[in-house]
């Protein structure tokens, strides 16, 4: 990305305790996800990070994907003090542009107040809603994560 900024899919440069405290606050991850859980979401995604020149981290996004045909882009935050910079934007090209994701089929993302922002990219509503469903559980990674 041109500019002070630079978009990149390295899991290296993710500041995790920073990006923990972001979407600890955030509205949608605001339940008490437990630490763990959170962990676990960054290593089995494909994630996006903004980071100044100089490698402050100030931005995130992340795919969850089989990186063959469905995505789902979620958890894009960017540092209030380094927003209205196009930085959501560069993060939200960066994922959809990833090679990784050429043959998928559907991208979807959830979104309560940001719909105008992520028509720019070519997300549109649901052209059938009724055929998708859901299992809502908003308690579910309060505690930690199982492994397999």
């Amino acid at each position: 990305m041109a500019g002070d900024y630079v978009v990149t899919d390295d899991r290296d440069v993710i500041d995790r305790e920073r990006l923990f405290g972001w979407l600890e606050s955030s509205y949608w991850w605001s339940g008490g996800l437990h630490r763990s859980v959170f962990d676990a979401a960054v290593e089995h995604s494909l994630c996006f990070s903004a980071v100044t020149r100089d490698g402050a981290f100030v931005g995130f996004g992340r795919m969850v994907t089989d990186r063959a045909t469905f995505a789902y882009w979620a958890d894009v935050y960017v540092d209030p003090a380094h927003r209205g910079r196009g930085l959501g934007r560069a993060l939200t090209n960066a994922a959809l542009e990833h090679p990784a994701l050429a043959t998928c089929r559907r991208i979807l993302l959830a979104t309560r107040d940001a719909h105008d922002v992520y028509a720019r990219h070519g997300f549109v509503p649901l052209a059938d809603p009724t055929v998708f469903m859901e299992i809502s559980r908003p308690q579910a990674g309060a505690g930690p994560a199982v492994t397999a």
